[in-house]
């Protein structure tokens, strides 16, 4: 796993909060003091970036949003390809679809990566089965909830006293049982607007 500071740096690479760690990104942001591309020529850099440049930083930026690496990536963007509609679109709603991502949506982790380690150390059920793939894609209806025998952990037992983060529509979550259901993936009007996906399916498509 990333550290904090590596963290910090691929949001200062990418020249936007990527909410790497969460809610932290709220209070401590390097980008804020730093807001410039790391390494020792950073601030020196200028001129205007290639298309190119502009579709590969818009694909890492996604990438890394999402935590998954080039391989994994890209698999998902040839599965989005093959299916019928908006690519880019597919593509996001299959990346929201995982279970690391849902966990993380229905406020059980304060940021993909959270989600992601919790759902490896096999702290989640989804329709009665423990599971420890973070990659899982979820189907409408499934139902997620943290095993029985790791309700009284520290963390969850402080996940229940913590502000509500904003509910997002496609989930549906009962704080207090520690569960929720995948409702459908999300449309991409109920996604982040600052993703350009259209850039990701043409620097893939040349």
């Amino acid at each position: 796993m990333a550290t904090v500071d590596a963290k910090c740096r691929q949001c200062r690479r990418e020249g936007e909060k990527l909410f790497l760690k969460g809610d932290k990104c709220f209070t401590k942001c390097t980008l804020v003091k730093r807001n410039y591309v790391p390494g020792q020529h950073g601030l020196s850099r200028r001129g205007k970036p290639s298309d190119y440049s502009v579709m590969l930083r818009e694909k890492q930026k996604v990438k890394r949003m999402y935590g998954m690496r080039e391989t994994q990536f890209k698999s998902y963007f040839e599965k989005a390809s093959a299916r019928k509609g908006v690519t880019g679109e597919i593509l996001l709603s299959i990346l929201e679809s995982r279970l690391d991502s849902v966990v993380y949506r229905m406020g059980f982790a304060s940021s993909r990566a959270q989600a992601k380690q919790l759902v490896s150390h096999g702290l989640f059920s989804v329709n009665g089965r423990k599971v420890n793939i973070p990659s899982i894609i979820l189907r409408p209806g499934d139902k997620i909830s943290v095993i029985e025998t790791k309700k009284n952990k520290n963390y969850f037992e402080n996940l229940l006293k913590t502000k509500q983060r904003e509910e997002n529509s496609w989930v549906r979550v009962n704080r207090k049982d520690l569960s929720g259901e995948f409702i459908s993936a999300p449309i991409r009007e109920q996604l982040d607007p600052s993703i350009k996906e259209q850039l990701i399916v043409e620097f893939y498509s040349k």
